[in-house]
């Protein structure tokens, strides 16, 4: 399926293998994008809009290392491909992807736009993760973007599941439209079946005017629903017909409304058990797990806890105005890599702001990880032992920062996707 690149994006391409070169613009021009030849060592900032370093061969050399940095530094991908005189010669750290000569372009071309998209899709959620896990998850999403059907997105509470419907709704034809999320457990099933398919002048008591759903809202776009296990039975039977038929009615309304609407679904439980329990429609079961994508929990991702820190350190730092900020001391990266985070993603994001926000000096040390993280262990009590007892002996604001340290923490965890 083609893709559509953004306006101005390019590809650059180094010339140290001049045939190669040439049909590589070629094939990345077919694809929409603009190409530049670079000589080896030149700097890939002078480009605009940059995607997408090749180095089309040569041993590596100093000024290809730098260059291969540079381009890194700006967050493009580097693919490189390995010159048959220097195949023993250790290629430069930065580059993501290697091939062997003689390369094939088509090859090329392909895994160079899947990883542009990649990148597109991480600038445009936010999404983080370089493990296979996540580079999984990030190749489906670009694979399953473009094709207009359901999605259904699993994974633990806190794990990104609405990050990733948002990449998907980014990459799509329906981009340029809306992208309305709705939580489904956070409604009671009046609310929620007027909220999503709107009501008439009348239908129920408080209903004084007629008003829209956000199935008509989002006509043309995309509309997220969010914890759909807790959907109630009739409003299930309701967005069933809407699947299938593309038409539905207002509550308290006869005429039949038409839509095209993309509907994504997640979910932090096993539907196919609440299939078998009778609390979910096993046809809207099929008809929802057309597509799936499953993420994993942040415990089987650890490595990516320190891209993950960083990208959210860098985040507390801007909204809170902390000026120069150094991050994580080894010895606290070593904690939150040990720790199991029950709560995933979302977890760690919060415990990080939290952290820059309260931290004594401009990094986060051992001693300013909470005491039930350093432990291994999260409190389950509302209120921790002593709360109510002001400061310490000497009456301190100092012994206040366990106290602070969990309210924070516990207003964040409050917070939904």
């Amino acid at each position: 399926m083609a893709r559509t690149p953004q306006t101005g994006e390019t590809v650059l391409v180094t010339t140290h293998d001049l045939p190669l070169a040439g049909r590589l613009r070629d094939g990345f021009r077919h694809g929409g994008y603009r190409v530049e030849l670079f000589t080896s060592g030149e700097d890939p900032s002078r480009a605009e809009d940059p995607v997408l370093l090749v180095m089309t061969g040569g041993a590596p050399t100093e000024a290809g290392r730098r260059q291969a940095a540079l381009a890194a530094g700006l967050g493009l991908p580097v693919f490189a491909v390995r010159d048959p005189g220097s195949a023993t010669a250790e290629m430069p750290r930065d580059v993501s992807q290697a091939f062997s000569a003689p390369a094939d372009p088509e090859e090329i071309v392909l895994m160079g736009t899947r990883a542009i998209e990649r990148g597109r899709l991480r600038r445009a959620t936010g999404i983080v993760g370089e493990t296979d896990a996540m580079v999984e998850v990030l190749e489906r999403i670009v694979q399953i973007a473009p094709v207009d059907a359901t999605v259904l997105i699993t994974g633990e509470s806190g794990t990104g599941k609405e990050l990733v419907a948002r990449g998907l709704h980014a990459l799509s034809r329906r981009r340029h439209r809306s992208f309305i999320p709705v939580n489904v457990a956070a409604l009671s099933e009046t609310l929620l079946e007027s909220e999503l398919f709107g009501h008439e002048k009348g239908a129920f008591t408080g209903a004084i005017d007629t008003r829209k759903g956000l199935f008509e809202l989002a006509n043309g776009g995309t509309i997220f629903l969010d914890e759909i296990g807790e959907m109630p039975a009739q409003t299930q039977t309701r967005l069933l017909r809407l699947l299938e038929q593309q038409e539905f009615h207002r509550v308290g309304g006869q005429k039949l409304i038409q839509v095209n609407v993309r509907i994504l679904a997640a979910t932090n439980q096993k539907l196919e058990h609440l299939v078998v329990s009778g609390d979910f429609r096993k046809d809207l079961y099929y008809r929802l797990n057309i597509l799936t994508i499953s993420l994993p929990p942040l415990r089987d991702r650890r490595a990516d806890i320190p891209l993950l820190v960083d990208a959210f350190v860098r985040e507390a730092v801007e909204r809170h105005d902390r000026g120069p900020f150094r991050g994580l001391s080894p010895d606290a990266m070593e904690i939150l890599l040990r720790h199991r985070w029950p709560g995933n993603v979302r977890e760690l994001r919060n415990l990080i702001e939290s952290m820059v926000v309260l931290a004594p000096g401009r990094e986060i040390r051992a001693g300013d990880i909470p005491k039930d993280v350093r432990s291994g262990e999260r409190s389950r009590a509302l209120v921790p032992a002593g709360a109510g007892r002001p400061g310490g002996a000497d009456g301190s604001v100092q012994a206040l920062r366990p106290q602070l340290e969990f309210i924070f923490r516990t207003m964040m965890e409050m917070k939904v996707d």
